[in-house]
């Protein structure tokens, strides 16, 4: 017998939450955490605010976009769906950014500030930026600072190096684009117009890809350049990442000059930051300016 058991309410705001995107920023808000050895308990705390804020960002998209979503018929989003209510999504992502601000204060002054602002720009493109030339803009500052967040985090004037900072930058760039590509159709008959649109197929997807690439060489340059750089299996390893990266990079555009703004491109770039996130965790000390 089939189960026709209808999905928990918490069930259902877990994937009104864009949870692909929410966990894998989690996870590397918090392997950069560790890799420049802040105590477990500090890297918990800058998993749970992050997590927290992702959250927010997450449901307040759903939650404002919600008759867009139905006017497109959008069958993976429970609120389209009429699966859940708008105002039960509304108050979690209310609460979930009120979490992330009170968490963020434990943080130190500066990752506090940092991951405030952070939030607070994904909130900016929910709301509004994504309907415009500015919507890469929120990416660029939220990935931007999200080695802030991780490095500052304890409030003993840590900071992280230059080259982390630019990689997140670059990186937000790979991912706004391609996590737009496979709805330019039905963004186009809402309304929605933002930076990717103006680009088009293959435009926005060849800056994404070229992104994940510049992204790679700032991760390779930081580890080999520099003061301290990488020695014997480090020097391999980062050697390998990034053209594991570039391997990716050439897959995406691959698909893209196809004609294929499938999901498969988003994914690309999650597995991607899986890679970079693994360089970075052997960058370790480098990370810190």
């Amino acid at each position: 017998m089939s189960d026709t058991r209808r999905p928990s309410t918490l069930r259902l705001l877990f994937a009104s939450s864009h949870p692909g995107p929410t966990v894998t920023v989690t996870v590397l808000a918090a392997v950069v955490a560790a890799a420049v050895r802040h105590p477990w308990w500090l890297v918990l705390l800058v998993a749970l605010a992050v997590v927290a804020g992702q959250l927010s960002i997450g449901l307040a998209n759903d939650w404002i976009d919600a008759d867009r979503d139905r006017a497109v018929g959008r069958s993976d989003k429970p609120v389209a769906r009429g699966l859940v209510a708008v105002s039960t999504v509304r108050t979690a992502a209310v609460v979930t950014a009120a979490a992330a601000v009170v968490l963020s204060v434990f943080l130190g002054p500066v990752a506090a500030v940092a991951h405030v602002v952070l939030v607070a720009a994904g909130w900016a493109y929910d709301a509004g930026l994504k309907r415009t030339v500015w919507s890469v803009v929120p990416f660029v500052v939220a990935f931007g600072l999200l080695p802030v967040v991780a490095v500052a985090a304890g409030g003993d004037g840590s900071w992280p190096a230059w080259w982390a900072i630019a990689t997140g930058a670059v990186f937000g760039i790979a991912i706004h684009c391609t996590n737009v590509l496979p709805d330019l159709l039905d963004d186009a008959a809402t309304g929605v117009r933002g930076f990717p649109h103006r680009l088009g197929l293959r435009g926005a997807g060849t800056l994404a890809f070229a992104s994940l690439v510049v992204a790679a060489a700032l991760v390779l340059g930081g580890q080999l350049l520099g003061d301290d750089p990488a020695r014997g299996t480090g020097v391999v390893l980062a050697v390998v990442g990034a053209v594991v990266v570039v391997v990716l990079a050439a897959a995406g555009v691959r698909l893209v000059f196809a004609g294929r703004p499938t999901r498969a491109l988003f994914r690309l770039v999650i597995a991607s930051s899986l890679v970079l996130v693994v360089e970075l965790g052997v960058a370790g000390a480098r990370l810190v300016a």
